[in-house]
């Protein structure tokens, strides 16, 4: 049983029409005809909403039976995509993070004062040039992977 059949059906037993039960959610009634007729699905929100008037828990109301249905397929979709924006957002601060280190270190040995002491000893700091050249590689790869997985995975759709 999808999701809008089971609303239609809970909202039955409960005695109420789609205007009564819109005035208890504060939505519209077509918002409630639009989700009775599967024509597109509430937010977890509103989801948690419906639950509480109708006093029943999320499994029952989502749920109904023992198959998924279209409600649980949008709910498991959602969660994964909010964690796949999550790990996108850490792999972006990550790369950005790392090609900022690089553009100091490169900047702190391009501003840095090498000399010969008395003893003639050269003081350079050249262990920075390959320490940036690494963070700001190290970085780019960080963006090309997280790219190139996403296109996949947008082809995979």
């Amino acid at each position: 049983m999808d999701f809008g059949e089971q609303l239609r059906i809970i909202r039955n037993i409960k005695g109420l029409t789609q205007e009564e039960l819109d005035s208890k959610l504060n939505i519209s009634r077509q918002s409630i005809s639009n989700w009775e007729n599967n024509k597109n699905l509430p937010d977890l929100e509103m989801v948690v909403k419906l639950s509480m008037t109708f006093n029943l828990s999320l499994d029952q109301l989502i749920l109904g039976g023992k198959e998924i249905n279209n409600m649980t397929e949008k709910l498991i979709k959602d969660g994964s995509e909010t964690r796949k924006a999550k790990i996108n957002l850490n792999s972006i601060i990550i790369g950005t993070v790392l090609l900022l280190l690089g553009i100091v270190f490169i900047l702190i040995k391009a501003f840095s004062v090498e000399y010969i002491d008395r003893a003639g000893v050269l003081h350079e700091n050249f262990f920075l040039l390959p320490i940036g050249f690494f963070f700001i590689f190290s970085g780019l790869v960080t963006f090309a992977v997280t790219g190139l997985k996403n296109i996949v995975e947008k082809f995979k759709e």
